[in-house]
């Protein structure tokens, strides 16, 4: 476990970079980057997750770990859609590889990356 000052500080990271990454995968759709901004929304979805379990005192440092770590937060808050925007965000992350996403579904799947940073945020700020 890390002293609440790490914690909050390591929060605090995670948050600028779940916004940096928010913001740049919105300029990359506007230039219909589709490919970069599947990664930038993957990055931010992680970034939330890792937000919100660092205000748990938990690190997560690998992709079965935020996996674990949503489901367990899909399951105490009883937000079952959690865990399918995340695995929506891991779509967008496969997409950075493969570039088998249309660019329609692109730009819906980050309307609900979109969705679940907010609710992450909603539910980390207001415990």
């Amino acid at each position: 476990m890390s002293s609440e000052t790490e914690t909050e500080e390591e929060a605090e990271h995670y948050l600028k970079l779940n916004n940096k990454y928010l913001e740049d995968a919105e300029e990359l759709i506007k230039r219909k980057d589709y490919v970069q901004a599947s990664e930038k929304l993957w990055g931010a979805a992680a970034e939330i997750v890792k937000v919100a379990a660092a205000k748990r005192g938990i690190k997560v440092t690998s992709h079965r770990e935020l996996y674990k770590f949503v489901a367990t937060l899909s399951t105490e808050l009883e937000e079952p859609e959690l865990t399918r925007m995340f695995s929506i965000a891991g779509a967008l992350h496969q997409n950075f590889y493969e570039n088998w996403l249309p660019s329609e579904t692109v730009v819906d799947h980050a309307k609900a990356v979109k969705e679940f940073i907010t609710k992450l945020k909603t539910e980390t700020f207001t415990e």
